[in-house]
Parts: C-alpha cells; structure tokens; sequence
C-alpha cells in the first residue's frame, strides 16, 4: 500500500538550496504547476529545468518524513505516464511512488500502486505493484527492471479502462489486471482517482523485508520526476464515455502485441506474483481472479 501523504515534521527551506546547490541544478519556474500541487515537503522539493524540460525534485533525509505531490484534477478512467528518475546510490529502505487513488473513506477506497523499492548499490530496485478495490488490497505484484533506473529516466504509464488495468514500463506492459466483475471480483468502476507521487522512508519493509535499513549518512536522497502526462479514456464510436461502453465491446481487449509483452514480463522480470504464492493461500484461498486467470477467462 502506497503511503498517504500526511505531513511529517518538516526541515527549513536551507535543505532546498543545498539539495540544488549539491546536484548542481538551477533552481525554476515550471508549468508543472499549473498540473500538480505540493502536499508536503515543500521546503526540499522544488522544480528545476533539466536541459529543455521541466523537472521536479523530491528530497528525504532523517529528519523529515519527505515529500509528496498530488494531481491537481480527478479522473475516473483514463492513462497517465510520468518519467521517474529513481535515487541514486545506496537507497535501501527509501520507497518513491506514483500511484493513484480515491479520495473518500479509507474502508472503500481505491488505488493503483507503483513503489519502487530502494537498495544497496548494485543491487536491482523493485517495482511493486499493487490494485486496492473497494478497501481490499492484497494484489501484489513484483518486478525487476531491465535496466538501471537510477541512471536515466524512465516512462511509467497506468492505464485504467473499463476492462482492464495495464501497468507498463516505458511503453511496454508488463501487468495487466482485468474487470471480473461478472464472476463477482470487484474492481474500480465508480470511484473518481488522483495521480500522487511521493518519496519516504521505509526501512521497516522495502529492502529484503526489513532486513536492510535506511543509512542516513547517504542523505539528501533525491528522487526526480518530470512529463506528466494524463489522457481520458476514449470509447467507441457513437459511446458517450468509457464507462458506458457495450460489455460484448471490443474496444478495450488486449492486442496480441501486449499480449506478448505481458508474458515477456512474467517470464523475465516477476519476482512475485500473489496468485502464484502457495505459502500465503491454500488452492482453496486464491483470491477468485487467479483461477479464473488459470482458465484463461
């Protein structure tokens, strides 16, 4: 689960300055602005011009709880994508997200959940995955990524439709979860969603269950995103919006092309898979999606 961005006890604007003076970056005006707000953490985070484009910095050191940005508009259906730049260095224990979620009572709350999970240096970070329906998470799904995510930026894209939600990594999926609601699994089909993105520290579970800790002396840990870029749901033809979409409609069905990704991914990259994970369920406790899953439904 992606943490809620409340506010930590926050350190004078001085870190700001010497987060940019230390990196070397300029400190800008952006229009990012009129796109995202700060939630928290606003005296270390800040916008700066990376080259030619608007770029966004989130800080986390050990004496505040890091920072946080939400979109400033909600959406029910529709693919966002941002390019992430993950810290560098020995990370363990610092999480960086994008992930998107409703905004009414936790006990029904929706959420899609990207967590990259820090480590030693050398070692791969983890994307994690996760889709909260109505409250209930549980849907966990892990990856290494095929490159250094440290070094470069990155696209990072959810698409959310009313068939399927796909995860996918610069351009490519690599998870997708589809919309049984038919056979009585529950899935996000009502609930308005808000990108957020943030950067804290979560030594007691991200790096090899806990074992590794957050070592403050590699602080400020500086995490950068940048391209925010959000597109409704567009349905067929002749349909007013996605959501009422014909249920025999083919619009939304994979392509053999992102089929063929989505295997590529379990194969190459999934370290984790709940459906997969006969420590954790009996035959008989998978969640309903993984059996239907099995049959090919």
């Amino acid at each position: 689960m992606a943490l809620l961005c409340t506010p930590s006890k926050l350190r004078h604007s001085m870190l700001l300055v010497g987060v940019a003076l230390m990196l070397g970056m300029h400190l800008s005006a952006a229009s990012l602005d009129a796109d995202i707000e700060i939630r928290w953490g606003a005296s270390h985070t800040y916008f700066f011009m990376d080259g030619d484009t608007e770029s966004l910095a989130l800080s986390l050191d050990d004496e505040q709880g890091g920072s946080c940005f939400r979109s400033k508009e909600m959406f029910l259906y529709g693919t966002i994508s941002l390019d992430i730049k993950l810290v560098e260095g020995n990370s363990a224990g610092v999480v960086a997200t994008a992930y998107t979620i409703s905004e009414g009572p936790w006990s029904y709350h929706d959420e899609i959940d990207l967590e990259f999970l820090g480590n030693l240096t050398g070692e791969p970070i983890t994307l994690h995955t996760n889709i909260f329906v109505n409250g209930v998470g549980g849907r966990e799904q892990q990856f290494y990524l095929p490159f250094d995510p440290t070094a470069d930026y990155h696209t990072y894209t959810i698409e959310w439709n009313p068939k399927y939600i796909l995860i996918k990594v610069d351009g490519k999926a690599i998870r997708a979860f589809k919309n049984y609601e038919q056979y009585g699994v529950p899935f996000p089909t009502w609930q308005q969603q808000r990108l957020y993105g943030s950067l804290w520290d979560a030594d007691e579970w991200a790096t090899q269950g806990g074992r590794v800790k957050t070592d403050w002396s590699e602080a400020p840990f500086v995490a950068y995103y940048r391209n925010y870029n959000f597109t409704w749901c567009q349905p067929s033809p002749g349909v007013s919006w996605c959501g009422a979409e014909p249920k025999d409609s083919k619009r939304f069905d994979l392509d053999q092309k992102t089929l063929g990704e989505l295997w590529w991914a379990s194969q190459q990259y999934m370290i984790y898979d709940y459906c997969s994970d006969h420590k954790r369920f009996n035959e008989s406790d998978f969640p309903k999606e993984c059996s239907l899953q099995r049959q090919g439904l």
